[in-house]
């Protein structure tokens, strides 16, 4: 079938639509209503549905005979460690763990808070949880005490499970004294920690409350899957908290199962043993999705990776991991490949290694800037498929679908709307934007089985923030626009839009231009006020190991690329060239915080800063060369 026929078919009859898809996995109890809209115009999917996806993700391969094949691969150069996992393997050890759970006495709709490194235990961790029915809270391991102390007290978990330590590259990051801190902080006291004992950190117990995880699994008994309701959430992911208090996005069981295994056929084209890396953390919505879950949905084998894009050992790493296990696809951040780049811009280290065996680079979570598009084609020869998608949705929103017929792609552009999202481009009064008029990004309700139905104990939250800006639409806070052939391009957030002298620019197109230099290896724009013009932007570059190029030199050479691509009413006249950009874990740039340095207004270095030294470097910087504030300029 053609996208675009599957694509109309969801958008005339999504009813229809999803309970054709719903057949693709196996229910306790099957669907007979296959969409109920609540009084605050809130879809709910297969609400009278039962199921368990736990059962989804292990049991149902193990008794259709596929138990010997591998489900998942453990690889972790940070300690120089390799397993695999068979899908019995797997579901006796999860099997265990369950039990492990149901006798410290957690039941179906009880939250559970795990904060876990990139570890096997992790992800049978979770598995468990889903098995018996009770609802997961992954927080990014390593997090600082007072964001898990939040997102404890918000969740009221029964058992927190956790590990001595993390490992990132070669620092040993000691995980049981951010835990303790954290309980000691929060309201909310678990009654258990089960702790996994690593070897390169050892962790003090708390006599009573915490547990040892080989002791418990030692004793276990394994328990089978409990049904649970389409509707029941399975687990519960907290938004970075950089902006105020995190979100706690809720994920059902139901559309989540439906959509994920659809998604693994109809995006990344993957079948039944295929070998699916998504190269992220499961402390994110994409290892929720994609390293956990859609992967064993779809009888996949799953790789669980411990390591970074560089430095562990080294910019070949992503590649070595390809050939070692014959990866068919990889998903993972632009960040990851920019950072490849420029410890390696002529791909030596690809040479080391075959990569046969990889049909397409899957790559979101960030905007995929042109030149790493462009670099990612030339050195690969491969597909390269941008998708755009949220926390809130599971899944992507607009994609180029590799497992329906093939449709070019734009440099730039995530392509079209995957079936089931109705998307438009509006204008501040809810109007349709015409080709190539930037614009909020906003989907019309039903939106598809998967995304979110509401947020953790704050539905009024739920709607302010999503759903009454523009009714009937689901307010995605991101800016772009659609060009002639209905291609959708995501250029950032709302609010990562420069006004200069009147004139709007996105922070992704000023972007675009600055990346396209040969010496940049990666940049950030941001606005800074300005008392003429409202704005101007000030753009920060990492430069290419193999440049030698002066900030003088650069900052002119950009200036005038502006000009000639922009105009002058762009007006880039600063360029920083900086070290590092401050991001968060999961790879996208704290904009707002270069913006409130710039103009002079406090900020706190957010836990979720992957290098918290680069934002006092970037504001020292910026007073050196009399930016924003620092130059006088009124806030």
């Amino acid at each position: 079938m053609s996208y675009q026929q599957e694509y109309d078919r969801s958008i005339s009859n999504p009813e229809v639509f999803w309970q054709e898809k719903s057949k693709d996995i196996h229910w306790f109890k099957s669907p007979e209503t296959i969409i109920s809209t609540d009084s605050n115009s809130v879809s709910h999917w297969f609400v009278d549905g039962e199921l368990n996806s736990c059962y989804l993700a292990l049991d149902e391969h193990v008794i259709n005979g596929r138990g010997d094949q591998t489900a998942l691969i453990y690889d972790s150069p940070v300690t120089d460690t390799q397993q695999k996992f068979t899908y019995l393997e797997l579901k006796d050890q999860t099997a265990l763990f369950a039990g492990v759970l149901s006798s410290l006495g957690v039941k179906k709709g009880d939250r559970v808070v795990i904060y876990m490194p990139m570890v096997p235990e992790t992800v049978v961790a979770m598995l468990a949880c889903a098995r018996i029915g009770a609802v997961h809270s992954v927080v990014f391991g390593g997090f600082a005490s007072p964001e898990l102390k939040v997102r404890i007290d918000d969740a009221e978990p029964n058992v927190i499970i956790s590990a001595s330590c993390g490992i990132e590259v070669n620092k040993v990051i000691p995980y049981k004294p951010l835990l303790d801190k954290a309980i000691e902080m929060a309201e909310c006291k678990p009654k258990h920690c089960i702790i996994l004992q690593r070897s390169q950190s050892k962790a003090e117990m708390i006599k009573g409350r915490d547990k040892d995880w080989s002791e418990l699994i030692a004793s276990a008994e394994p328990v089978d899957c409990v049904p649970v309701k389409a509707t029941d959430p399975l687990y519960i992911l907290y938004t970075s908290g950089t902006t105020g208090k995190p979100k706690g996005i809720v994920r059902d069981n139901g559309g989540h199962a439906v959509a994920l295994k659809y998604s693994m056929k109809a995006l990344y084209d993957m079948d039944p043993g295929d070998v699916y890396w998504a190269a992220s953390d499961v402390g994110w919505v994409v290892g929720h999705s994609y390293i956990v879950y859609g992967p064993l949905f779809a009888g996949c084998t799953t790789v669980l990776y411990e390591g970074k894009p560089v430095g562990t050992p080294d910019a070949g790493a992503f590649w070595r991991v390809i050939q070692d296990y014959s990866v068919n696809a990889i998903f993972t951040a632009p960040t990851a490949f920019r950072a490849i780049k420029k410890e390696d811009p002529n791909a030596e280290e690809l040479k080391k290694y075959d990569i046969s065996s990889l049909k397409t680079l899957f790559l979101a979570g960030e905007r995929l800037d042109p030149p790493t598009y462009e670099w990612l084609d030339s050195i690969t020869g491969l597909p390269i498929v941008d998708h755009w998608w949220q926390t809130e949705t599971g899944w992507a929103i607009v994609a180029n679908l590799k497992g329906l017929d093939a449709i070019p792609t734009k440099p730039g552009s995530a392509t079209y709307p995957v079936p089931g999202f109705n998307v438009s481009i509006f204008d501040e009064g809810g109007h349709e934007q015409p080709p190539l008029n930037h614009g909020e990004i906003v989907i019309k309700l039903p939106l598809p089985p998967g995304c979110f139905p509401t947020i953790w104990k704050d539905p009024e939250r739920f709607q302010s923030a999503y759903l009454e800006t523009y009714p009937g639409y689901y307010l995605s806070g991101d800016e772009g626009y659609k060009d002639e052939e209905g291609y959708v391009f995501i250029m950032g957030r709302s609010d990562d839009v420069i006004n200069v002298a009147g004139h709007r620019f996105s922070t992704g197109e000023m972007e675009e231009q600055i990346a396209s230099h040969n010496a940049v290896a990666e940049c950030a724009v941001i606005a800074v006020k300005d008392e003429l013009k409202g704005h101007i932007p000030v753009a920060m570059v990492i430069i290419k190991n193999s440049e030698d190029i002066s900030e003088m030199e650069i900052e002119k050479a950009l200036a005038q690329h502006m000009r000639e691509e922009v105009g002058a009413v762009a007006s880039l006249k600063k360029v920083l060239i900086v070290e590092r950009l401050p991001k968060t874990r999961s790879g996208k740039i704290l904009r707002k915080i270069l913006r409130k340095i710039a103009d002079g207004e406090e900020y706190m270095i957010p836990s979720t800063i992957d290098d918290p030294l680069s934002l006092p470097e970037i504001e020292q910087h910026m007073k050196e060369r009399g930016i924003g504030v620092f130059s006088g300029v009124k806030t």
